[in-house]
């Protein structure tokens, strides 16, 4: 795969979805999780979405319970707990993992194209944030405690 629109993932109703369908758009991707610390960005990445939707922003929020099993619930769950706390209405997808040998392959991508702190390829926890321009190039990596707010800059120079 060459590409982030190579890529296809289950929406979290259980649907296929190519990321080609996002072409044009810039993406923020993001592994969530619904019992965790840093779960209350999830209102911060709505307030992003909500601002930025319009101009072209599209944010992808992939459950994942591989950090101390905070996203244990099933897809209906998960999507109704985004919903009823935080209005979520940004697209989220199935549940998935982002490390070990059941990596989903957008992760393996993602992972290659922006690695962490000195190079590490493995996703450290909840909330870790991909920014891929309109392009499909992924730009830049952002640590779970990069608040969503802290985004906007560099969300609104490639949106402009």
């Amino acid at each position: 795969m060459s590409s982030i629109y190579d890529f296809s993932a289950n929406t979290i109703t259980g649907d296929s979805k190519s990321l080609s369908d996002y072409q044009g758009k810039v993406l923020l991707i993001v592994n969530t999780a619904s019992k965790c610390g840093l779960t209350p960005q999830f209102k911060g990445l709505e307030e992003l979405y909500k601002a930025y939707k319009d101009n072209g922003l599209e944010i992808l929020g992939f459950p994942c319970n591989q950090f101390a099993s905070q996203d244990p619930g099933s897809e209906s769950e998960i999507a109704e707990f985004c919903q009823l706390n935080y209005g979520v209405s940004f697209p989220m997808f199935a549940k998935i993992e982002v490390n070990g040998d059941n990596t989903h392959p957008l992760y393996q991508y993602l992972k290659q194209e922006a690695p962490g702190l000195m190079g590490s390829k493995s996703i450290k926890w909840n909330f870790t944030k991909f920014l891929v321009n309109s392009e499909g190039k992924v730009l830049r990596r952002f640590a779970p405690t990069d608040a969503p707010e802290k985004l906007t800059a560099d969300i609104q120079k490639l949106l402009s």
